[in-house]
């Protein structure tokens, strides 16, 4: 792998002309838009290593969100329970007992 973040630069850039041409085909070969896909994902991922490694600066934003992730996030949603769903029913709370302190009657 090159250190110099020019290259990597034109590396992504190539990356993307990649991409750019095998979505754009008339027929797209899904075999070709994968590799085209992974190297894109490949060269981002390096170009940002690069760019942090020789200058300590990071890109502005994540482009990679991982399926695994995004079913852990919606499994998180089903996990959570509404403890006062049914709050209309318990208005009256009939399990209260008031206990008058026995110094107030002397």
């Amino acid at each position: 792998m090159t250190t110099n973040p020019r290259l990597v630069l034109d590396q992504l850039i190539a990356a993307f002309e990649n991409h750019y041409e095998v979505t754009s085909s008339d027929q797209v070969d899904e075999q070709a838009l994968l590799d085209a896909e992974e190297a894109l994902r490949d060269a981002f991922f390096t170009y940002d290593d690069v760019l942090f490694t020789q200058y300590e600066v990071e890109l502005p934003f994540d482009l990679i969100v991982s399926d695994d992730e995004e079913d852990e996030e919606d499994d998180d949603e089903d996990d959570f329970i509404d403890l006062d769903e049914d709050d209309e029913s318990d208005d009256d709370d009939d399990d209260f007992i008031d206990v008058e302190d026995e110094d107030d009657d002397n």
